[in-house]
């Protein structure tokens, strides 16, 4: 979108691998958790009508939870609760295919001791928007989703965007996951009822951009609550977030950005907006795990200045437990004492194959950085550079639990 119209829209690849169907830019894709911005609103709605307050205590909807009178609606709202987040896999686990009730959900996940106090740091979670929709329910007594799509999505002429969850027959293109960079597979969706309030909807690129306009137009909300949605949480230690309510805000070159991606089983989204300059970007993929859609957001960022900042990595010496995994699935194999139950279901024989197939002609590793490390849902995310014998170095990620078994382990990208 530029000067608040869209300008070009373009679908590349296929939508499906068999049999063959080519994708098109009037198909919908899930957008994942771009769907947060969407719940936002809808409490933020409430607030407008006087039905809540944004800095209401948890406690006044959901006493039983763990420090609900320390943990506001804010709080849930720009990710700085402590609630620990119940979905931080790139791939799905099994019990995800199991029917669920979101509030098993919430009181599994926020009826564990807090990550940290409240507002003290940042850490995403999805199980914070998943409570913000109950209480949407609660405070309106209708069914979430009903109430979203009567004041939220039909005033926003989002007709496009349906639940990808309960409106399967909507979504025409399948996912994918492609284990090591191998051809993909097909990834079936999740069950309905873990994707709640938080990572829901499925629309086409061009509905998103209309949703995008009405940020740059401010159509929706007040522009009061555009404003308490656009500014990021200060940490109680004066530090800024980078984190609104359901958006990351950004600053490039002195231009405001709106940013936030999604991901779901076998999808992966990207949306970026720069409301003053009236200029959007919509990218959606069906393939799970995959830089694909940041990546082509980011190339298109010609149309908007460029950054200052800079990312910056810790860059660590070589960790001997990390190169011990590649090494194995070279040959096919891997040590399961050492995995979760959810991991091993991950490495199935076909996903073994694929991974033999990318890392056996590559050589042996000869080394292996940590590029980045942060925490997220109870373990420990690490991003690693990975090289080998014949010079190739790929990207792998992990996420490890505490008593440091690993819960996830991906080969995502060439480096």
């Amino acid at each position: 979108m530029q000067d608040g119209k869209i300008a070009y829209t373009k679908a590349y690849g296929m939508a499906r691998v068999s049999p063959p169907m080519p994708a098109t830019p009037d198909l919908a894709y899930p957008i994942g958790s771009i769907s947060k911005q969407f719940t936002a609103v809808a409490v933020l709605l409430l607030q407008e009508q006087g039905k809540l307050n944004i800095d209401d205590p948890v406690s006044k909807y959901f006493p039983e939870l763990t420090r609900a009178t320390d943990v506001k609606l804010r709080n849930l709202m720009t990710m700085t609760s402590g609630y620990e987040d119940f979905a931080p896999q790139d791939y799905s686990i099994p019990i995800w295919y199991t029917l669920r009730d979101p509030a098993v959900t919430v009181h599994e996940w926020a009826g564990k001791p807090l990550d940290f106090e409240p507002g003290t740091l940042w850490q995403y979670s999805n199980t914070n928007y998943v409570l913000l929709a109950l209480i949407v329910q609660k405070v309106t007594g209708e069914p979430f989703y009903k109430y979203l799509r009567e004041h939220v999505l039909d005033p926003a002429h989002l007709s496009g965007a349906f639940n990808a969850y309960t409106d399967r027959d909507q979504l025409k293109l399948p996912g994918y996951v492609s284990y090591a960079m191998q051809p993909p597979r097909v990834l079936p969706l999740e069950a309905s009822g873990w994707y709640f309030g938080d990572g829901e909807l499925a629309m086409p690129a061009s509905t998103l951009l209309k949703w995008d306009l009405n940020f740059i137009n401010q159509s929706i909300l007040s522009p009061a609550s555009y404003k308490q949605m656009e500014t990021p949480f200060i940490l109680k230690d004066g530090k800024d977030s980078g984190y609104g309510l359901g958006i990351f805000v950004h600053d490039r070159n002195g231009h405001r950005q709106i940013e936030h991606g999604g991901e779901v089983g076998g999808y992966v989204a990207e949306n970026i907006v720069y409301p003053e300059d009236k200029i959007a970007i919509v990218v959606l993929t069906n393939e799970v795990a995959s830089g694909a859609a940041s990546q082509i957001a980011a190339a298109r960022h010609a149309a908007a200045p460029p950054t200052r900042r800079q990312t910056r990595h810790n860059t660590r010496p070589r960790r001997r437990d990390a190169s011990e995994h590649p090494q194995r699935l070279r040959q096919s194999q891997i040590d399961r004492s050492l995995f979760t139950s959810n991991c091993n279901a991950y490495f199935s024989k076909d996903a073994l194959a694929d991974f033999q197939a990318t890392l056996a002609p590559l050589g042996a590793v000869t080394n292996v950085t940590r590029a980045r490390s942060s925490l997220r849902g109870g373990m420990t995310f690490g991003l690693y550079r990975v090289t080998f014998a014949g010079g190739a170095t790929l990207i792998m990620d992990t996420y490890t639990l505490p008593d440091g078994k690993i819960e996830q382990f991906l080969i995502l990208s060439k480096g």
